[in-house]
C-alpha cells in the first residue's frame, strides 16, 4: 500500500476498546452496529438457536474485521463473543465509507477479505456435511494454522491456540467427548499434538494429504507456508 493509503488506514484507528472473554460485543438481532478490527486476542461468531444450542460459525484472530456484514445489512444476524480478552478498534460506518472514497484499493482489500470469509464458510459447510470427524478436525486446524501464519502468529510447526474442546465442538459439529477422541487419534497417527494451549504439528505434509487440504481458497496465504 502507498503512504497515503496507509495514512487513511491509520485514521480508522481512533477508538480503541477492550472486551473481556465471554462478554458479547455484538448481539444477534442488534441494529445500528459499528464494525470492529480485532487488534489482539481471539473471538468467535455464533448463532444461538431457540432451544439454546449454539453453532460457532467461525473464529476471529488479530487483523480480522468483526461485524462488517452487520454494518451492510443494518442488523446483526449473529453474535460475536471474545474467546479471550480482546482489544479492538471501533470503526463507524461513516468513517469506513469515507476511507473507501479516498482509497478505492482499501475497499478492494476489504472486499477480498469478505470474499475469503465466505470461502471459509463454504469449506466449513463441506466439512460438517461430508468430511469424517478426523478429516474435519485436521482441516479445521490447518485452516487456523494458515490464517495465523499470515499475521505472524503461526507456522508449519504449530501455533498457540486458546480454544477449549467445548468451543471446537461447537464449531465442527461434534461433542466435546468426540473432539477429545479425534485429537487423540490425530496424535496417535503422528500428525499433531494439542496440549496446554498449543498445537504442535509433527507431520504437516501428511496432515495436508490426510485432510485433503487445498490452501487456494485462502488465496494469498499459501506462499507463506511454502
Amino acid at each position: 500500500m502507498t503512504d497515503a493509503e496507509l495514512r487513511v488506514l491509520d485514521s480508522l484507528d481512533k477508538r480503541r476498546r477492550t472486551f473481556v472473554a465471554g462478554r458479547d460485543l455484538v448481539h444477534q438481532g442488534q441494529s445500528n452496529q459499528a464494525a470492529y478490527i480485532l487488534m489482539s486476542g481471539w473471538a468467535c461468531s455464533y448463532k444461538l438457536l431457540a432451544d439454546g444450542q449454539r453453532q460457532i460459525v467461525d473464529f476471529q484472530i488479530p487483523g480480522d474485521f468483526l461485524g462488517l456484514r452487520s454494518v451492510v445489512l443494518h442488523i446483526s444476524d449473529h453474535s460475536i463473543e471474545p474467546v479471550t480478552d480482546i482489544e479492538v478498534t471501533e470503526v463507524h460506518v461513516s468513517d469506513l465509507m469515507e476511507a473507501f472514497a479516498q482509497t478505492p484499493r482499501l475497499a478492494t482489500a476489504v472486499f477480498w477479505a469478505v470474499s475469503r470469509d465466505e470461502a471459509m464458510v463454504v469449506e466449513h459447510l463441506v466439512g460438517i456435511g461430508r468430511r469424517d470427524a478426523a478429516e474435519r478436525m485436521a482441516h479445521f486446524l490447518l485452516e487456523l494454522c494458515a490464517r495465523l501464519s499470515l499475521v505472524g502468529l503461526g507456522s508449519k510447526a504449530g501455533f498457540a491456540c486458546p480454544l477449549t474442546q467445548y468451543l471446537i465442538a461447537d464449531a465442527v459439529g461434534l461433542s466435546s467427548v468426540h473432539v477429545n477422541r479425534v485429537l487423540r487419534h490425530l496424535r496417535e497417527q503422528g500428525f499433531l499434538t494439542f496440549r496446554n494451549g498449543f498445537v504442535t504439528i509433527h507431520d504437516y505434509d501428511g496432515l495436508v494429504r490426510f485432510a485433503d487440504f487445498e490452501i487456494s481458497y485462502l488465496d494469498q496465504i499459501g506462499p507463506l507456508l511454502r
